[in-house]
């Protein structure tokens, strides 16, 4: 019988980080969301997971979702530690990572900070592996963009992107900044406490020229028989190309390309997703 815990909180530090676990057998799984996101954008990933017997924990990094949201240090090792001492808390030894876009970047770091609590890792549409980023995301990091986001995110607009969205998708044509995904976000955007997190995340991986923080050269440090990289091939955000150079660097990985999936290749096939992962997992324990 799965014991799924409601969500929880945990305070430490001044900060509050909010979590959910569902228990299972052997080393969790844990999976950390993308940039301006939190854990319900997993879907229905926690609970397919859990009915293949693995346990599952969630997270909302601080500064997303229902974490605690004050200034503060948002750098990949400061996020990376606070899953760590969420670990501590729940006495977990061992998980295995599973990072999505930003999400993939801390599972990095905390691969490199934590070496001793990875079981296994996935990479899914990650960052930290190459330049390349959004144009939008690059635009955001500049000075100033507070005040743009401000000024351009509110209800009318978030209804007019809407509308537009579903108009599009009708005759076949699905713009990922139109997505409901990416609308779900930017609506996050117009709380005060949630756009200044989510640019003191953003400027800290991502600057104009493109992602600042890189974990190409220290990949040897990590098994690739313990990687799994996950891409869609029309990903509008981090070209493939990084997944498939970061495959080719960690000898013994695995890369699997998900076709016509963008940005999100667990939402765009569920299931594939959630055979892969518990796959990988089961095959690290």
């Amino acid at each position: 019988m799965l014991e799924i815990k409601a969500g929880a909180v945990l305070a430490q530090h001044g900060r509050e980080l909010a979590y959910r676990e569902i228990t299972g057998t052997g080393s969790p799984i844990l999976l950390i969301h993308g940039i301006g996101s939190s854990s319900i954008t997993w879907g229905d990933i926690p609970e397919r997971l859990a009915a293949t017997g693995a346990g599952v924990l969630t997270v909302d990094l601080p500064g997303h979702g229902q974490s605690s949201k004050q200034p503060g240090d948002y750098s990949l090792g400061a996020l990376a530690s606070s899953l760590r001492d969420l670990l501590d808390h729940l006495g977990i030894a061992r998980v295995h990572l599973v990072g999505h876009s930003l999400g993939g970047g801390v599972s990095l770091q905390f691969a490199y900070q934590f070496p001793e609590r990875v079981q296994s890792i996935a990479l899914v549409s990650s960052g930290g592996l190459g330049v390349e980023a959004f144009t939008g995301l690059r635009a955001a990091a500049l000075p100033g963009s507070e005040l743009a986001i401000r000024w351009a995110i509110n209800d009318r607009t978030l209804a007019a992107a809407t509308w537009l969205g579903r108009t599009l998708k009708r005759v076949g044509v699905a713009p990922h900044a139109l997505s409901p995904g990416a609308l779900e976000t930017a609506s996050w955007l117009a709380d005060e406490d949630r756009r200044t997190a989510f640019l003191s995340t953003l400027r800290s991986v991502v600057n104009v020229k493109g992602q600042r923080v890189s974990a190409l050269e220290k990949l040897h440090l990590i098994d690739g028989s313990s990687v799994l990289i996950i891409w869609g091939d029309a990903d509008p955000m981090i070209p493939m190309t990084h997944g498939i150079n970061a495959h080719a660097l960690l000898p013994g990985s695995q890369l699997v390309i998900f076709p016509g999936a963008t940005h999100e290749p667990h939402m765009h096939d569920p299931q594939r997703f959630t055979d892969l992962i518990a796959e990988h997992s089961q095959r690290n324990t």
